[in-house]
């Protein structure tokens, strides 16, 4: 029996789990941090293509109820003009459609699926050392613990500590010129267009990004993208103020429609804003028998909304290559030939959404006398299947 050792229990290695398992192949979790990630995050998008994914894994159902169907979406002006109004022409056939959920949800729904189905998961494991002997893979630990294994998933995100031990000059985070932030808001009255349930909502202020989706009972899910330029260091950010985001938040949308603020003004507490980061994959995935999946090996940042579902894909796809290659370096090839086209096309269209919204006074004139070009190729039916519609047929033999 071949046994996997996971480097990461956030959303790529729970799913990992789950595939692995699909195929016969045991595994355990190991997670540095010393419990779970329940209270983390703010909201994100989970797409259709996600969501099928871990249908497969029949681990989807959870998704679908902690979060809020979003089969429509449109794009506004700042002044209020409505761009586009689009339904999601790739939904499955049991109507499941992207849903936008708190980050803390998704974690806790695969953290119990793991817990359902009796996976291993050892938390307060950093990982501080890799090796390989005898054909096995030696993992250790800063608790002067160690675990062996037939191959290692690292699937510990865009910090992973796994990639920089294999691939020491792999390319770093790059800072993508954009500071993100959000909240929950209540009490808040949305009449017409900007009311209707289930719609993404995404407007291009004059000064920022806005989106927020309708929660139902006045609650308002919302996030903001403020531009703010690079700097030195490791973060690539030039130093940003953590605190008074609401203040300076009412005040970057002031020229927007009034009805942005009021969201803001009714969200509770302060809104904590982060620098967005990309990280594009390396040369080669894996190394040994040891791979990368998820934001370990490629980060599109969140403009893509394809973060997470990118990961659960991976998590299939490999296993899928380890059932029908049993030799672990051969699987990892193959692995990296069926998804490096897919997840660098989405990260070049991330990078074209990020400088819409970075874009300066100029560049925002320009992006708005381009958007009914822009808008007319997006309105054509499936002209972004390729990206939600895709579908892995996990029963085909690699």
């Amino acid at each position: 029996m071949t046994k996997a050792l996971i480097i990461g229990a956030g959303i790529g290695g729970p799913a990992a789990a789950m595939a692995l398992r699909k195929v016969g192949i045991e595994s355990t979790i190991y997670e540095a941090y010393e419990g779970t990630a329940h209270d983390v995050g703010a909201t994100m998008g989970m797409s259709t293509n996600g969501l099928d994914a871990l249908r497969l894994l029949g681990a989807h159902e959870g998704i679908k109820a902690a979060g809020i169907a979003t089969p429509r979406s449109a794009m506004w002006t700042g002044r209020g003009r409505l761009l586009m109004d689009d339904l999601d022409v790739t939904a499955d056939t049991d109507s499941t459609v992207s849903v936008m959920i708190r980050r803390a949800d998704v974690y806790a729904a695969l953290h119990e699926e793991v817990l359902r189905r009796e996976l291993p998961v050892a938390h307060g494991k950093r990982l501080t050392g890799l090796t390989e002997h005898g054909g096995k893979v030696v993992a250790e630990f800063a608790d002067g613990g160690s675990a062996s294994g037939d191959l290692l998933i690292a699937a510990d995100g865009m910090r992973s500590t796994v990639r920089a031990k294999l691939f020491p000059d792999a390319p770093k985070q790059q800072y993508v010129g954009i500071l993100g932030g959000g909240g929950f808001a209540s009490g808040v009255e949305l009449s017409g267009p900007h009311g209707t349930p289930g719609t993404f909502h995404m407007v291009f202020g004059k000064r920022a990004f806005f989106g927020y989706v309708p929660a139902g009972d006045g609650e308002v899910w919302w996030f903001a993208n403020v531009r703010w330029p690079k700097g030195p260091g490791p973060e690539g950010v030039a130093p940003f103020p953590r605190d008074g985001w609401k203040q300076r938040l009412l005040g970057l949308f002031e020229p927007d429609m009034p009805l942005l603020n009021r969201i803001i003004e009714a969200t509770p507490g302060e809104v904590v804003f982060d620098p967005m980061h990309q990280l594009a994959a390396p040369r080669r995935w894996y190394r040994g028998r040891s791979v990368l999946i998820g934001d370990a090996a490629h980060v599109t940042s969140p403009s893509s909304g394809q973060g997470a579902s990118l990961a659960i894909e991976d998590a299939l796809e490999l296993a899928r290559c380890l059932r029908d290659r049993p030799d672990p370096v051969a699987a990892f090839a193959a692995f990296q030939g069926l998804r490096e086209e897919r997840v660098a096309r989405i990260h070049r269209g991330a990078q074209q959404v990020n400088r819409s919204k970075a874009a300066g006074p100029v560049g925002r004139m320009l992006m708005h006398a381009m958007m009914p070009v822009v808008l007319k190729y997006l309105a054509k039916p499936g002209s972004m299947a390729w990206i939600t519609g895709h579908r892995i047929d996990f029963d085909a033999r690699v």
